[in-house]
């Protein structure tokens, strides 16, 4: 089967919208409130103020990239539905009131913009810092700093409400990361300090003052189609989990065009010449390593002009042509749910303080009584939606004046 989602993991945040209540709060205004908290110790007024207001603050706190989140048990099905299992509990990010992360400097925060949860409220003030240097596992409240990709494979793509604290958290990730590496101007090597309620930063040197802005590093990810046979080009690389494939990928560089790094990656990684590449779409990946704080995965589908294949192995493991039928077959939606409800399980064993010491790797390896021989990755990611929609729905066929390219 088919999973559509109405956006990509980690795009399509509630805080970015182009809302009324995102327009109100300036980055500079919500900056100017919380400084005013932080500095008179008010913020235990937002704790026990029942309604949003302009002072409002929440705060998201990350440690070593991991955001505080809780995780809620799941309510006992109804007694005609005994026999069935329950649902897996569900996660939430673990908003705090500026009392609640004392002893942060002001210029530590970074905005990641306003929501108004109901008509005539007034908008509340979103925020993210990171407190790796203090001490601490959580809030002691059932919260704990999880994985961004355990939560990731936790989220149920279904519930819109946790695929949003998702894109928060993978926005926020980004900016710290960015911030805790960004920490020089990289024209003349004075400190570079926040700006913009740390949206972007500035050289503190006063003869420089260069503007510097969030870190993107942009990355093809293609499916490469053999239109005549009816086939489909997916690769391994070493660190994938056992019986997993995937759509080739690689980073662009500079002086191509995105259909230029497509046909250069697929050459360089496989041998294989591509023509026709036509747009899929795109999905920000902020669950890079570190030294890249947000990758934007820009999705091809690529068709081959040639067949045969010749796999660089500094690249990739391996490489094979797969039919429609088989790379159906590697669509199990039920290895998908069952990959979601172990790592739910697993957020609600962190954040109760009894985790099981897994692996993320280990949570992937599905095993039924005949286990597929395939795989692909989840709904989570722009591969499995490249790949489905392939294999279900078939590609888009190339504008005419690219045929030939």
């Amino acid at each position: 089967m088919s999973i559509h989602l109405r956006a990509h993991a980690f795009a399509a945040s509630p805080l970015r919208g182009l809302s009324a209540s995102t327009a109100a709060v300036s980055p500079s205004a919500a900056a100017d409130a919380l400084r005013s908290l932080l500095d008179a110790g008010a913020g235990a007024a937002d704790a026990a103020h029942p309604h949003p207001h302009p002072h409002l603050s929440k705060i998201l706190p990350f440690r070593r990239g991991r955001p505080l989140a809780r995780s809620y048990d799941s309510p006992p099905p109804p007694a005609a539905a005994a026999a069935a299992p329950p649902p897996p509990p569900a996660w939430r990010l673990a908003w705090l009131p500026p009392a609640r992360v004392p002893d942060v400097p002001s210029d530590a925060f970074v905005f990641l913009g306003a929501h108004g949860e109901e008509e005539g409220k007034e908008a509340a003030a979103y925020w993210a810092v990171d407190v790796s240097e203090r001490d601490g596992e959580g809030a002691g409240d059932g919260s704990a700093f999880v994985d961004l990709r355990t939560l990731m494979v936790a989220t149920d793509w279904r519930d819109k409400d946790a695929m949003g604290d998702l894109a928060i958290a993978g926005h926020a990730r980004a900016l710290l990361e960015w911030h805790s590496t960004a920490k020089f101007c990289g024209a003349c090597g004075s400190r570079a300090v926040p700006a913009e309620a740390g949206r972007r930063k500035q050289c503190s040197n006063e003869s420089c003052k260069k503007r510097i802005y969030p870190r993107v590093d942009p990355v093809v990810i293609m499916l490469v189609i053999d239109k005549e046979n009816d086939r489909a080009l997916l690769s391994r690389q070493s660190r994938f989990v056992p019986r997993m494939w995937s759509c080739l990928a690689g980073f662009i560089e500079p002086g191509e065009s995105l259909e230029e790094a497509v046909r250069r990656e697929t050459w360089e990684e496989t041998g294989i010449q591509v023509g026709e590449v036509i747009y899929h779409s795109s999905q920000p990946w902020p669950v890079g390593p570190s030294t890249m704080p947000c990758q934007l995965m820009v999705g091809f589908f690529a068709y081959a002009k040639s067949l045969e294949i010749h796999v660089d192995k500094k690249e990739l493991e391996d490489a094979q042509w797969h039919s429609r039928e088989d790379v159906k077959k590697a669509l199990t939606f039920a290895e998908y749910e069952k990959a979601q409800r172990t790592n739910a399980l697993k957020v609600n064993q962190i954040c109760k303080g009894v985790e099981k010491r897994q692996s993320i790797s280990a949570d992937l390896k599905i095993e039924s009584e005949e286990p597929a021989p395939m795989f692909v990755p989840g709904p989570y990611a722009i591969a499995h939606h490249l790949i489905s929609s392939w294999a279900f729905e078939g590609a888009p066929k190339a504008p005419s004046s690219f045929s030939n390219l």
